[in-house]
């Protein structure tokens, strides 16, 4: 028992914990070619709206910046949904919203490379010779925000990798960008209904649902089960 001020014994309230206010990439990206090709992925953004909706329903205050997708997430007061295109899209946007944000959840499925030139404005012509393309390597988003502020939130990376090199990948990608945390999928589960999870922990720490493999709106709950005690120590 706790005493007041004026000596009287009587137990003191708990704190009561401040929400997170969190930060979700979800969905594909899409780099021009021209006025209508694009280089793009098979993400359906379907696991990102799942953590959006799973964080909201624990009355957390939420920013989904979703890809181009067909997929919406549910509507709801405490959800934030922007839109985002290519790579640059999400980069301006990550600027911009991550400074007032303290935990982000990065699903997204951002391109590992771009056209090296700028798209062209009209249709490019088909043409019997073929087309011949240079690439060039996108933006790691996630080093980015992680170098301008390594103090500030927590971070959460995905990796997407054969399940033969799941571990090892995953383990490389969490130490190079300096992420508290990192999911790795097996390659297969890109476009799936279900996931088969392993999530990696700064400390050297992993954890993996009971289930050997969840639907994503059951594995995004999980997830935040798993996060929610460890934003406390995340440094």
């Amino acid at each position: 028992m706790g005493r007041n001020p004026s000596g009287s014994s009587e137990r003191q309230p708990a704190l009561k914990k401040t929400p997170p206010r969190v930060l979700i990439t979800a969905g594909p990206t899409h780099e021009p070619l021209d006025a209508v090709r694009f280089l793009g992925n098979r993400s359906s953004g379907r696991l990102g709206i799942a953590l959006a909706e799973a964080s909201v329903n624990r009355g957390w205050h939420t920013t989904l910046l979703l890809g181009p997708t067909s997929r919406t997430p549910v509507d709801h007061p405490s959800l934030t949904t922007q839109r985002f295109q290519s790579t640059a899209d999400l980069q301006s946007l990550l600027g911009r919203c991550w400074p007032n944000h303290d935990l982000l959840l990065m699903a997204a499925a951002v391109a590992d490379f771009r056209p090296r030139h700028p798209a062209a404005n009209e249709k490019i012509a088909r043409s019997s010779e073929g087309l011949t393309l240079e690439l060039e390597p996108t933006p790691d988003l996630l080093t980015e925000l992680s170098d301008s502020n390594p103090g500030h939130g927590m971070r959460v990376g995905w990796a997407l990798e054969p399940q033969n090199r799941l571990r090892e990948s995953g383990r490389r990608k969490l130490k190079a960008k300096n992420l508290h945390a990192l999911v790795a999928n097996p390659l297969n589960t890109i476009s799936d209904e279900a996931i088969t999870p392993l999530l990696l922990l700064k400390d050297g720490g992993e954890r993996t649902p009971p289930e050997s493999s969840l639907l994503k709106p059951d594995f995004a709950d999980w997830l935040l089960d798993q996060i929610e005690p460890l934003r406390a120590e995340a440094k």
